[in-house]
């Protein structure tokens, strides 16, 4: 592991080092059996005790409720922009309103437009995503929507809402939240939400699965018509099993659950991430302008800190970047559709990969004062 990188990619997110290690002694014979778990039958003894062990494990970590059950689907978060309105919704004529703080719930208003009538109550793309209007400015539907939907950490401009956002809903309104970026990096009241759903690959496993916790009581809503791929009720019925799912990767959220329930669960993720983000962020604020993080101090991610070298000096940032990548300080560069740098603060990162950044940032910022 000694030449191992100072991952700081968005997603897919760096993996703890013991679950690769675990990873790769099991990965030609898993457990004894002499297969690897790439090659078990979704249905035998070995993945249902995987399965389990994993919702049982999640289960512990985030203290989720008796009347919740919980789906590992295909695919990434972003096909559930349209998966959930077509579950959750009667028909078309359905209000959904929509929290809009950045690239992830513009898309998720954007695609589910074709399932229900779907309506901005906040839009911030005019103050570029760097700031969310205050609770009382928020215009919601009348009467109540079916649900609210939000996203806990928009991973592209690095904006964060607060813990009890869904204080703000309106009564008898569904709450649909996109924890996709921060999930079980602190802890959650599941109880408050009545459907939570993650892309494992920031804190909690790999590309290529979607886990989903939803108040039972919802199931009985998913339409006939719906396909099963998308069809939440036939997801809980089956455990997930109702096709192949994505069994390695399911595997890996279970290994990644139990790295996290060893390390002192969420609540020691959380003592962890303060600890990393108010390090590089009070770096930042202290740089005399030679790093600016434009976004508005209350909203800023602890999970993916968006920050601009002298107000966006492309050069610089090019050069920071190309250096930094020579130091193995890696996927830094923002995100294409905004620019700038980005440094995601993951569970699986530790605090020493922020210590070599910021040692970086230090010796960039002396050779390059203008």
């Amino acid at each position: 592991m000694d030449n191992r990188a100072h991952n700081f990619g968005a997603g897919p997110g760096c993996v703890p080092d013991e679950v690769l290690e675990q990873i790769q002694k099991e990965l030609l014979d898993y457990r004894g059996s002499g297969k690897s778990i790439m090659e078990m039958s979704h249905r035998g003894k070995e993945f249902t005790q995987v399965i389990e062990e994993a919702k049982s494990d999640l289960i512990k970590l985030l203290k989720v409720p008796e009347d919740y059950d919980i789906l590992f689907l295909q695919g990434g978060a972003s096909a559930l922009f349209g998966g959930i309105p077509i579950n959750l919704c009667k028909d078309a004529n359905d209000n959904v309103d929509f929290i809009v703080t950045g690239t992830w719930s513009k898309t998720a208003c954007a695609d589910s437009k074709y399932f229900c009538k779907a309506n901005k109550v906040v839009d911030m793309e005019s103050a570029k995503f760097q700031t969310v209007i205050p609770p009382s400015e928020w215009k919601f539907s009348e009467p109540a929507p079916t649900y609210v939907h939000y996203c806990d950490n928009e991973t592209v401009h690095g904006i964060e809402m607060p813990t009890d956002t869904y204080k703000h809903f309106p009564q008898g309104s569904l709450v649909v939240c996109d924890m996709s970026s921060n999930f079980l990096s602190r802890p959650v009241d599941v109880s408050k939400f009545d459907l939570i759903f993650a892309g494992a690959q920031k804190n909690a496993g790999i590309s290529g699965i979607t886990i989903v916790i939803i108040k039972k009581s919802l199931l009985s809503r998913t339409k006939p018509s719906v396909p099963t791929v998308f069809n939440f009720l036939k997801k809980s019925q089956n455990n997930s099993l109702d096709n192949t799912p994505p069994t390695f990767n399911i595997y890996v959220s279970g290994l990644i659950f139990k790295w996290i329930l060893n390390n002192g669960g969420v609540e020691a993720m959380e003592k962890l991430r303060i600890e990393k983000s108010s390090k590089l962020y009070n770096y930042i604020d202290q740089s005399n302008g030679f790093y600016n993080c434009l976004i508005d101090k209350e909203y800023r991610s602890r999970m993916n800190a968006c920050f601009r070298i002298l107000n966006g000096n492309q050069e610089l940032e090019d050069k920071f970047a190309k250096e930094a990548l020579q130091q193995k300080i890696t996927d830094i560069k923002g995100h294409r559709s905004v620019g700038g740098l980005r440094v995601s603060l993951y569970n699986a990162i530790k605090v020493e990969s922020v210590d070599v950044l910021i040692s970086f940032m230090d010796k960039f910022m002396k050779e390059n004062k203008q």
